[in-house]
């Protein structure tokens, strides 16, 4: 009977843990949207190729533990970056690129709306700015009016 107890409690937990939605803390941008968790990834895609940047990378949970047999909320990141701010950044600071590509985390949410959400590039590059210079910082600030339009526009 305790081991059935402590399963419950267990599986309420995960299941409480895995439904928390993404909260705004300083250096991120939080965006609540009534858009679906695939529309909003499809937006996110097509706002940044029309603000001149790539998609470099995604990953995420949902599918690989679908497979499994277990469900999930949506949950996708999404490394977008170009090779001019690589080349850029690249110059100033190598250490820097490990921060590239810049993350989009895409999150759905218990009502079946979805969440768009990320580091400023600020936040993210920060850390190299006494190594790569004042250039680092501008850079990142430059990144930021992407990544905001990108939001923005996806969020719509």
């Amino acid at each position: 009977m305790r081991h059935i107890l402590l399963a419950a409690i267990a599986l309420i937990w995960a299941t409480s843990a895995l439904s928390q939605s993404v909260t705004p803390r300083p250096g991120w941008e939080v965006l609540e949207t009534g858009k679906s968790y695939e529309q909003l990834i499809d937006d996110v895609k097509a706002a940044v190729k029309a603000a001149g940047m790539g998609v470099v990378t995604q990953a995420g949970p949902t599918q690989a533990a679908k497979s499994r047999g277990v469900e999930i909320p949506g949950n996708r990141v999404i490394g977008v970056f170009n090779n001019v701010y690589a080349v850029k950044m690249l110059e100033m600071s190598v250490a820097a690129m490990i921060e590239a590509p810049v993350r989009i985390y895409v999150t759905e949410e218990a009502d079946g709306t979805a969440t768009l959400s990320y580091k400023t590039p600020t936040l993210v590059f920060a850390p190299y700015v006494d190594e790569g210079g004042e250039g680092v910082a501008q850079l990142a600030m430059e990144l930021d009016a992407i990544f905001a339009t990108i939001a923005a526009e996806a969020a719509r």
